[in-house]
């Protein structure tokens, strides 16, 4: 009998090999690899010879960046679905960066929503009509900003501060102790729903630092906003300066 379990086995032979150069820095980590990421990294590839040494020795090239990329992303391990989206991009979606580190932009038009406020602001937890409003969200992070109008905002429209508790001046929010729970397998729809979760089952506490975030007192505005179920009034608006959704996308 011919003994042919090897034909029934995976072949592999070495075709390449990467060789990664960073500059000399004094600062490493724990496993001896240096701490700055600032650090200049040159790649270099090989080619595999039949006789399984290293030959060709040059730059890693655009097209073995791209093949190996598709290689990694085909290893189930490094699989990635953050900000795939499930079918058809969602109509509020106004950017979309998928990359690994990547974010989102979308919009909400001016509704009603149940809102929360800490007992020491002395206001009422309760539903509230908030403005039209474009969220800009990475993995670990937000910044809102509202609008005035119902229309889907284009890329020249002027964004406003939000006007909430808990938000820098820039836009940023304040996420307390939220835990946030996005990786590399969200999905865009799953990525959104999330984040409109995150901020508005949050109890809003307090203004950060001289920033009051609209033209009359927070206080005294939502206090109006939740007793009176009224739309929300748009010359509360304070303008962002210099500030439109074009310049928030980079």
């Amino acid at each position: 009998m011919t003994n042919i379990s090897e034909n029934f086995n995976d072949q592999y032979a070495p075709v390449k090999a990467i060789l990664i150069y960073q500059s000399q820095l004094n600062v490493k980590d724990e496993y001896g690899y240096e701490a700055d990421r600032n650090a200049q990294v040159y790649v270099e590839s090989y080619d595999i010879s039949k006789q399984g040494k290293p030959i060709n020795a040059h730059p890693l090239s655009l097209t073995e960046m791209v093949s190996l990329s598709k290689l990694f992303q085909s290893t189930e391990e490094l699989k990635s679905l953050y900000l795939k989206p499930k079918s058809l991009l969602p109509a509020n979606i106004l950017y979309l960066d998928a990359q690994t580190e990547g974010y989102a932009v979308w919009y909400t038009p001016p509704m009603e929503t149940e809102l929360f406020f800490i007992q020491d602001l002395g206001i009422p937890s309760g539903k509230a009509h908030i403005p039209a409003m474009v969220w800009k969200a990475s993995k670990n992070s937000l910044n809102i900003y509202a609008l005035k109008g119902k229309g889907k905002p284009t890329a020249n429209s002027s964004l406003y501060h939000a006007p909430f508790f808990n938000i820098y001046e820039n836009g940023n929010v304040c996420m307390g102790t939220v835990n946030i729970a996005i990786d590399r397998y969200t999905r865009l729809e799953d990525f959104i729903n999330l984040w409109q979760l995150y901020f508005f089952n949050s109890y809003f506490s307090h203004t950060i630092g001289s920033h009051q975030g609209a033209k009359s007192d927070l206080v005294l505005l939502w206090q109006q906003q939740v007793a009176s179920g009224k739309t929300f009034p748009s010359d509360q608006l304070n303008k962002h300066r210099n500030l439109t959704l074009q310049s928030i996308i980079k």
